[in-house]
Order: structure tokens, then C-alpha cells, then sequence
């Protein structure tokens, strides 16, 4: 049995670029350290990469948020470096909206060799609510985690409420 550490969109876009955070560049030291522990115990860590093209304004996503992003290639794109995700990555799953098929399908077909998963990433009130509740979905009966130290809103109000959206889901978050 394993453990799974999915490691939520830590992109240049989302950290210090095109949408920088301040809050999720305060959050970049600890997220390694969890990912340093989770290599350590051998665990599965599965980073996430937000995905769009160069028609991102003209989809429905950027016509609400017009903010060109994560366009794939680009250097805003790439995961920070910070967190050598070519070393310590087991999988990275690019995803074109803020939930991702590939990763709930993942879960799925892999159910019977998970014990656990625990998320930490950007944004709490987006991408990683979304990936959670859809894993959630995919293997109701395995331990889901949100480790709140290492997650980021786009607010601190709007991170505090996908949090306690997830833990009325039965979702056991650390604070």
C-alpha cells in the first residue's frame, strides 16, 4: 500500500508571475519540505500542472478571468524551481481546467494500492478543491487529506471557505 502527496499547480504563473500570490509565495518552503518528507518515505507524489493555449482568452475560463496563464511551454508554465519536480516528481498530469480527468482516473485505477492521499498546492478555492472532491468521487472509501499550511487562495476568506467546503465533505484537513 502507499501514499500519495498530489502537489497542486506550484507554477511561476501562480507563485510570483502573471496571478502572483503572496500567500502562496509564503507557502513555497513548506510545500518542499512536504515533498522532501514524501520523497523520503517513498510515496507517490504527483504534481499538477495548469494547462492552456495560446486561445486561453477565448475560452470560457478567460473570458471570466482575462488573465493570460500556464500557457503551455511558456516559462510562466513551468513548475517553480524551487520544488524540482523533474527529480522528485513520480508524474506530472498537465490539465486544460481546474479539475483533472487524467488524475481522478489515476486514482481510480489504482484504488486498491492507495492508502491515502493528501493535497497541498494553488488555489485552495479552485484547482485544489476541484481535485480533491473529484478524487473523492473516484475513491470514497481512502483517506483524503488537505494540509491547509500547504495550500494558497486567491483570498484568505476564499481559502477558508474551500476549506470548510472540503471538511463537510468528509475530508480531513490539517491545519
Amino acid at each position: 500500500m502507499k501514499n500519495v502527496l498530489v502537489v497542486i499547480d506550484m507554477q511561476k504563473d501562480f507563485i510570483t508571475d502573471a496571478l502572483r500570490n503572496e500567500d502562496a509565495i509564503k507557502i513555497v518552503p513548506y510545500v518542499k519540505k512536504k515533498i522532501d518528507e514524501a520523497k523520503e518515505n517513498g510515496d507517490t507524489i504527483i504534481y499538477t500542472r495548469d494547462t492552456h493555449g495560446e486561445d486561453y482568452m477565448e475560452t470560457v475560463e478567460g473570458k471570466n478571468l482575462p488573465v493570460k496563464h500556464c500557457i503551455k511551454g511558456s516559462d510562466g508554465w513551468q513548475i517553480i524551481p524551487e520544488l524540482n519536480s523533474k527529480e522528485n516528481a513520480t508524474m506530472i498530469i498537465d490539465k486544460e481546467t481546474f479539475g483533472s480527468r487524467d488524475l481522478a482516473e489515476y486514482f481510480k485505477e489504482n484504488a486498491d494500492d492507495i492508502d491515502e492521499v493528501e493535497f497541498i498546492g494553488v488555489c485552495t478555492d479552485i484547482c485544489v478543491i476541484s481535485n480533491v472532491l473529484l478524487t473523492k468521487a473516484m475513491i470514497p472509501n481512502k483517506n483524503i487529506i488537505v494540509d491547509a499550511k500547504g495550500c494558497a487562495g486567491v483570498t484568505k476568506e476564499s481559502h477558508d471557505t474551500a476549506l470548510a467546503a472540503m471538511k463537510a465533505c468528509h475530508i480531513k484537513i490539517l491545519d
